[in-house]
């Protein structure tokens, strides 16, 4: 079992897109082992491997209790509104109300290259935008309106000094 440490703002893997996984290699499924390991404990909704500083399109989540992966996943369908609390890990001790679809739809592949679907609304709606986001370089604080983006950037730089 690895517990890896969590990257937080400003490392700057969070704001690099991640590469597409062309091979399921067996750093690929250590990577996964090690995503599904960290997600694993009270608190943790999902886990992109970016904050962990691996570069590769993969996350974990962990939701009601049912804990998994995906790779490659593409944010194929999203409906409705929501409008909530949301935190992150990369961003220690900030949770703001953030706006995002109710409904979302994922598409990806598991370690043997089948397809995969993860849908859902609610927490899980979510949590499969927030991960998508961070694989492609962007955090929740990117969605805030400017007046709380702004009070959240200067705490996370009083935070550093």
């Amino acid at each position: 079992m690895t517990i890896r440490d969590i990257r937080v703002i400003p490392d700057p893997v969070l704001r690099t897109p991640c590469d597409e996984i062309t091979s399921i290699t067996p750093a690929v499924h250590r990577l996964v082992q090690d995503l599904l390991d960290t997600v694993d404990d009270p608190g943790r909704a999902g886990l992109s491997a970016n904050q962990i500083g691996v570069g590769l399109r993969a996350f974990s989540y962990n939701i009601d209790g049912k804990v998994g992966y995906i790779l490659n996943p593409v944010l194929v369908e999203t409906s409705g509104e929501q409008y909530g609390d949301e935190g992150c890990l990369s961003v220690p001790g900030l949770w703001y109300k953030t706006r995002r679809s109710d409904y979302a739809r994922v598409t990806g592949i598991d370690l043997d290259g089948n397809p995969v679907t993860l849908e859902g609304s609610g927490i899980m709606g979510r949590m499969l935008q927030h991960e998508c986001d961070h694989l492609d370089g962007h955090v929740y604080l990117d969605r805030l309106e400017r007046e709380e983006r702004r009070e959240a950037m200067r705490y996370l730089r009083n935070q550093r000094s």
